[in-house]
């Protein structure tokens, strides 16, 4: 039973990290041309969201993600921010 519990939040982990990772390659591909290089931090913010979302998973590296984009903004920081 355990086991089974186990598996079933490991795979839905799994699931949850390749769509996050898609979202962020879709919005790389498709949204980020339009909009030019405007994020102010190294690296920028989308390819921080794919560092942080394989090095940590969904749920940390989702949370760190969404702090860093929290962060880039007109009156906010800069430079160089590894996750």
């Amino acid at each position: 039973m355990l086991a089974s519990f186990r598996f079933l939040i490991a795979a839905t982990n799994a699931l949850l990290q390749l769509a996050l990772l898609g979202a962020v390659r879709c919005y790389q591909w498709w949204l980020s041309p339009v909009f030019g290089q405007a994020c102010r931090y190294s690296p920028t913010c989308s390819n921080y969201a794919l560092q942080a979302l394989r090095r940590y998973g969904p749920w940390r590296g989702g949370w760190k993600s969404l702090t860093r984009l929290l962060r880039c903004h007109p009156w906010g920081g800069g430079g160089s921010d590894p996750p």
